[in-house]
């Protein structure tokens, strides 16, 4: 497994992340400890996490299986670079959600408290929130940097301007800012070509691509194993949609000699912004096959071809669309 520092930050992280979010809702918490040590045998250091995740508002049971696993030591907490995130509605009242300094650190507490750890190494905002000023975003986000509960702040779902915002208060403060931005990013959806990459490289952000696979439609659109969440009609209705184009991908696939999720991941990993696509595996297989990419090397030709089948937005605004 390669390492990478996490943006301009001097943190080193696998250029894989576990994505823990099937953890509970689809992985039973034994086949989830499981993974987690496979995950490390592996050499994948970079963990990702969310208060919601378990999708039993105000419980974040994702978070507690992590957390129990964590309990169980052999150097699991020291070993993990663990990231989580904090905005979603975690109860029924006005202030439990968003970006308030009082959400900030009442969600910060409860996510130590469900992880069984004294720190956060990358706490991120799961959303922009528009109703908050960013003085208020900032000063609850050094409190908890400065009693060291949080060590980085990460960014999810910003746009563009959002990204170049956040750090221009965060410079005017004297602080570090963001170090990361965790976006939709795979073959098929690539909008953040256009202003959330370019931000990211301005600012020195890691970009953190979740949903690598498109949901499943990355790992075979044409196989149908029983189970899947290929299954679902949201997803076949996508590879409906894009039939002819997933049809040529996997035909280029074969004859690379790889799977599509294979050529999907290392597509990413082929991008300098990209530090570590977030991976969700729901069984040890799945982990393990995602595990190949990142000694895959894809030559200018077949990034060409992938280009042809799968065209961005036409690559940074605005070039990509005015002079």
């Amino acid at each position: 497994m390669d390492y990478v520092h996490l943006g301009r930050s001097g943190l080193e992280v696998s250029r894989l992340c576990l994505g823990t979010m099937n953890f509970g809702p689809h992985t039973a918490e034994k086949d989830s400890f499981a993974i987690m040590d496979k995950a490390l045998d592996l050499g994948i250091n970079f963990f990702d996490s969310a208060n919601v995740y378990g999708w039993k508002k105000g419980e974040g049971l994702t978070e507690q299986i992590v957390g129990r696993w964590f309990a169980l030591g052999g150097g699991r907490r020291e070993k993990v670079v663990m990231a989580s995130k904090v905005f979603g509605r975690m109860g029924d009242w006005p202030n439990e959600r968003r970006l308030s300094a009082r959400h900030i650190r009442q969600a910060c507490d409860g996510s130590l408290r469900r992880l069984q750890t004294d720190h956060i190494d990358l706490y991120q905002m799961h959303h922009v929130d528009r109703e908050t000023p960013w003085e208020e975003i900032w000063q609850a986000m050094e409190v908890l940097v400065y009693q060291g509960k949080v060590l980085y702040v990460g960014s999810s779902n910003f746009a563009g301007i959002h990204i170049a915002r956040a750090q221009a208060e965060a410079k005017a403060r004297h602080f570090m800012g963001l170090v990361s931005e965790q976006s939709l990013y795979n073959l098929s959806e690539r909008m953040i070509e256009l202003e959330v990459i370019p931000a990211c490289q301005e600012f020195g952000l890691g970009l953190m691509p979740y949903s690598p696979l498109g949901g499943g439609a990355f790992g075979g659109a044409f196989e149908k194993p029983k189970g899947s969440r290929r299954e679902s009609a949201d997803l076949q209705e996508d590879i409906k949609k894009h039939e002819a184009q997933f049809k040529v991908y996997e035909k280029l696939c074969k004859e690379l000699g790889e799977s599509p999720a294979t050529v999907a991941l290392a597509w990413l990993l082929h991008n300098p912004v990209v530090t570590a696509p977030i991976i969700g595996p729901r069984t040890m297989q799945q982990l393990e096959e995602n595990v190949r990419p990142t000694g895959v090397k894809l030559s200018k030709d077949t990034l060409t071809k992938l280009d042809e089948i799968w065209p961005g937005p036409g690559g940074a605004a605005p070039e990509a669309y005015a002079w």
